[in-house]
């Protein structure tokens, strides 16, 4: 198969491991800087370009958009859609993902559990928003923050209405959300391809901090993920739209809740953990995706 990678760094860790794996299956794969492919539409047909030369005869495309170009990455993304690519996260899915806020309510439609949210626009309704949350602590998220970064713990009703306060005053888009105690600074990423977690890595927050992302400071090890946390990871990805993501759970007295759904997952951190070719079999599940 001809498979293309969409990301800006060929130098990556996750980019470098996808293309090893394809091309020790016997695939051709080139990766291509999203921001220099560059699209013709027309009622005829569609048409992509990329330093001078024409795109074409791709079997299947893997998305690693960044989120600083979400917006041109899934246009790009989406021109290959257009012209038949194959892929295992299409861009509706991915900007699904990227909206906390729309992805928090579609994934409550679908009955999966998370921590208690709120959002709100008007700073009239700050109090009674915070009311309909309870008591401190919050924790705050901008909805486009990755990697922990634009996350804030507030211990005290004040510094949660001086968070959203300050928040409102940067025209920031944010969302409130119960703290949950008792998972004691730690989550499960879990990793979906398919319809099946390949893995499961548990990320424990660094002392005096509760973000347990690796990009701020957390800690992994591999552990086994119980029947309930992998039906919850992949009914997530599926109610996203999307075939490979990082599904971030913790848990709680009340089960498995999900924080977030990742349409780009870092593979550094989970390969290293549990010493799985994740990256091989995320190759393997889009080289059998179906037009």
């Amino acid at each position: 198969m001809k498979l293309a990678i969409l990301s800006r760094n060929s130098k990556l860790y996750s980019t470098r491991r996808l293309v090893e794996a394809a091309r020790t299956r016997g695939h051709t794969v080139r990766i291509l800087d999203p921001l220099r492919c560059y699209m013709r539409i027309t009622a005829g047909g569609f048409s992509m370009h990329y330093k001078g030369k024409p795109l074409t005869g791709f079997d299947a495309v893997i998305p690693r958009i960044g989120a600083s170009i979400t917006r041109y990455g899934t246009a790009v993304l989406r021109q290959f859609e257009m012209m038949g690519t194959r892929t295992p996260n299409p861009s509706d899915a991915i900007l699904r993902a990227r909206d906390k806020l729309r992805a928090h309510q579609l994934l409550a439609a679908k009955g999966i559990d998370m921590p208690v949210t709120v959002f709100g626009d008007n700073p009239d309704d700050t109090d009674d928003l915070l009311s309909m949350l309870g008591p401190p602590p919050h924790v705050v998220k901008l909805s486009e923050g990755t990697q922990g970064r634009g996350v804030i713990l507030t211990e005290k009703l004040s510094a949660s209405k001086g968070t959203v306060e300050a928040l409102r005053g940067l025209y920031a888009n944010f969302l409130v959300q119960e703290f949950i105690a008792e998972a004691q600074g730690a989550d499960l990423r879990c990793l979906v391809v398919g319809d099946r977690v390949v893995a499961t890595m548990r990320r424990q927050a660094q002392e005096g901090d509760f973000r347990s992302n690796l990009h701020a400071g957390g800690t992994g090890e591999l552990v086994t993920s119980s029947k309930a946390e992998q039906l919850v990871a992949v009914r997530s990805a599926r109610a996203l739209g999307l075939g490979i993501a990082g599904v971030d759970l913790i848990r709680s007295a009340r089960g498995p809740l999900v924080l977030e759904v990742n349409s780009t997952p870092g593979l550094e951190g989970i390969e290293s953990v549990s010493g799985r070719d994740v990256a091989g079999q995320m190759i393997d599940y889009v080289t059998q995706l179906k037009r």
